[in-house]
């Protein structure tokens, strides 16, 4: 594909511009708050929210204003809400199976997942991306009997503006690479479903450090999951 040649043709400037952005872009916390617990009235709904930076709510205050608590909130429009959070900044896919492995087994009904970002800055590749993706995906229907997936489709990173060009260019051509194959592991699934947020991602409201959500991108992410969630709940 022509940007991995350019790819490698610009490894030595995209590789100082990754050392420049590191060192410049604030480093924003964990949203603070409890993660896990029941909200609602009505019929039970057992969902876990995993991933990384995002879902753990860098960009955010608290957990409330960050996608679990915005899933979890309009979620509990119609359903008792029973929800876990499961998240930590830098998470790549690998650290996430690694994670939930650890845990005790035990039952959800819907997953949402955070993934993506720190895979496409990663050396791997695609093709490995998705085979990591499948056993994420195996694991969450053996360990935790889940039967919706949800996964969020990887942000077009052409659109960040914590990242200087090339780089930005060359990050998004990879993060759309990901997307490609991640749409077709989905449809290949009955089970998975494709979470798409590209329409929040205004530059204004991103979080200050041009990299993370802000509270509408969050607000927004979590009403379509939402939406896509009681869809299937109600067929």
């Amino acid at each position: 594909m022509l940007h991995n040649v350019i790819l490698i043709l610009l490894a030595p400037l995209l590789v100082l511009q990754g050392r420049y952005v590191r060192r410049v872009t604030p480093k924003l916390p964990e949203a603070a708050g409890g993660r896990g617990g029941t909200l609602g009235e009505g019929r039970r709904l057992r969902v876990l929210v995993v991933g990384d930076s995002a879902a753990a709510g860098v960009g955010v205050d608290t957990q409330s204003q960050a996608l679990s608590g915005c899933l979890t909130r309009e979620l509990a429009r119609q359903y008792r809400v029973d929800w876990l959070l499961v998240a930590q900044s830098g998470n790549k896919t690998e650290d996430l199976i690694h994670t939930l492995k650890q845990l005790d087994p035990s039952e959800f009904d819907v997953v949402l997942i955070s993934l993506g970002v720190n895979d496409v800055l990663s050396p791997l590749s695609v093709s490995r991306w998705i085979e990591q993706q499948e056993s994420l995906i195996e694991l969450l229907k053996t360990q935790f009997a889940v039967k919706h997936i949800l996964l969020t489709r990887v942000p077009p990173m052409n659109q960040f503006p914590a990242l200087p060009q090339p780089l930005r260019w060359c990050l998004g051509q990879r993060a759309k690479a990901f997307n490609t194959r991640l749409a077709k592991l989905s449809l290949g699934d009955d089970d998975c479903e494709l979470v798409n947020i590209e329409q929040a991602l205004e530059r204004q409201d991103m979080a200050v450090d041009g990299f993370h959500p802000g509270s509408r991108i969050y607000r927004v992410w979590g009403e379509n999951a939402a939406g896509l969630i009681v869809r299937r709940a109600e067929l």
